[in-house]
């Protein structure tokens, strides 16, 4: 099969390599040859503060040292050469070619268009209790327990069902001040005086008060009055209803004053707090609106809003936690397990491209916009925001222009050998009516 010959895009370019091979041909014998100029002034710096730096020979202010001449060597004489050769070579340049030529170098455009970027932000949460929801009983006497009815964590209680039974001679004695105070009370009711009527109501109020804040149980209290009779123990009640999270007693143990009892969870509503990058933060708010996945369901979707935002960032992680409340029927969400929290995010509306089509070089950002077919010039822009494989465009290319969104790097190169002049840097537009750099090539 007979070999085609190149394209006229490839032989534009291998012409375009030699003439650049020939300038720095050019440029190293005229540095052989040039005649040496005029004197370059002397460089001298201090071997132990090379910071400091003098055009005459002395002694360094610092340490007192003599000061060394600083010698320009031919290496540096021919680096910096070519750094002025490099920056002659670098300007940008029109590319100008036929649409097919292009095509088979793989280049590949799409029209910019106006339209609104979303992006989804994603964190691992972990469940765990509400903590307004936690409740603690204490002990308010002493004694011991003779019945323990709460007996073993992880146990599901209900508000005022017995806890335990206590025997406690404080309690005993209260029971007995109140009878005493109810007899009393009785008597003073027939008494022909306000006053003594009044006070015997009083002390009877009193009694009575006294083994309500001992936490007896007002049925206990009824029973008292029937019976008339003091009980050796008292039943503690389930002070919520919940999951018996913590237990610190035993039966027959002693207990005293601000003696942790055991601790009572309830688990019908819990938070799910999921921590998100330090960069994330600032499109977080309070009252936004997320999904929860479970891991282990991935058919199960839970809606959920930002309840709460730590003031904090953790310091290792470098993450913002945020909070979640979720109702909790049946307590399929327990403490400790691991969720997935998503949150949409909506970046606004603007001109959007392929990230693929900006060249970031760090300095600037490029990309190379058709201005008519298989005309293509490089264009300075601004950037906004990315997500999706899509990136806002603030400045620099307008919604319907045609854009390069493959083989950027080839028409980089190709922008570069120097050919023509780069766009002005008031407008970073190219002249559309420049001469066309690979004409006499053709």
């Amino acid at each position: 099969m007979k070999p085609q010959p190149p394209g006229p895009f490839r032989q534009r370019f291998f012409v375009a390599i030699l003439l650049l091979a020939c300038a720095c041909a050019v440029l190293v014998a005229a540095g052989c040859s040039r005649a040496p100029g005029p004197a370059e002034a002397e460089v001298w710096t201090c071997p132990m503060h090379p910071t400091y730096v003098s055009d005459h020979a002395g002694t360094c202010p610092i340490c007192n040292m003599d000061l060394v001449k600083v010698e320009k060597t031919a290496e540096q004489g021919s680096a910096e050469a070519g750094a002025e050769a490099g920056a002659a070579a670098t300007t940008a340049a029109v590319i100008d070619d036929d649409p097919e030529a292009l095509r088979r170098a793989g280049v590949v455009t799409e029209v910019a268009t106006a339209g609104r970027l979303e992006r989804t932000l994603r964190a691992a949460g972990t469940v765990v209790p509400d903590e307004r929801r936690l409740v603690r009983a204490q002990s308010k006497i002493s004694g011991w327990v003779e019945r323990l009815d709460v007996n073993a964590t992880g146990l599901y209680v209900k508000k005022g069902a017995p806890a335990m039974a206590i025997y406690s001679p404080a309690l005993l004695s209260a029971q007995s001040d109140y009878l005493l105070a109810r007899d009393a009370a009785n008597r003073f009711a027939g008494s022909q005086l306000p006053e003594v009527r009044r006070g015997g109501q009083e002390l009877l109020i009193a009694a009575r008060r006294r083994l309500e804040l001992l936490d007896v149980p007002e049925n206990f209290i009824i029973e008292l009055d029937r019976t008339r009779t003091p009980q050796r123990t008292v039943d503690l009640l389930v002070p919520a209803n919940g999951f018996v999270s913590a237990k610190s007693v035993v039966l027959g143990q002693e207990v005293t004053p601000g003696m942790e009892l055991y601790t009572v969870t309830d688990l019908s509503s819990v938070w799910v707090e999921a921590a998100f990058f330090e960069s994330e933060a600032r499109w977080l708010a309070v009252g936004q609106a997320a999904t929860i996945r479970l891991p282990f369901d991935a058919g199960r979707s839970l809606a959920a809003k930002v309840s709460y935002l730590y003031p904090t960032l953790d310091a290792a992680a470098r993450t913002l936690t945020a909070r979640f409340e979720l109702p909790n029927p049946g307590f399929a969400l327990r403490p400790g397990m691991f969720v997935d929290v998503e949150l949409g995010i909506d970046l606004g509306e603007g001109v959007l491209l392929p990230t693929s089509a900006v060249l970031d070089s760090g300095l600037r950002k490029t990309v190379f916009v058709e201005t008519s077919p298989g005309r293509l010039e490089p264009r300075d822009v601004e950037t906004g925001e990315a997500s999706g494989g899509r990136i806002q465009i603030v400045r620099g290319v307008a919604a319907g222009e045609r854009v390069a969104v493959r083989a950027n790097f080839l028409l980089d190169a190709e922008s570069r050998l120097g050919i023509a002049p780069a766009p002005a840097a008031s407008d970073n537009v190219p002249a559309t009516g420049a001469a066309d750099p690979h004409r006499e090539h053709r």
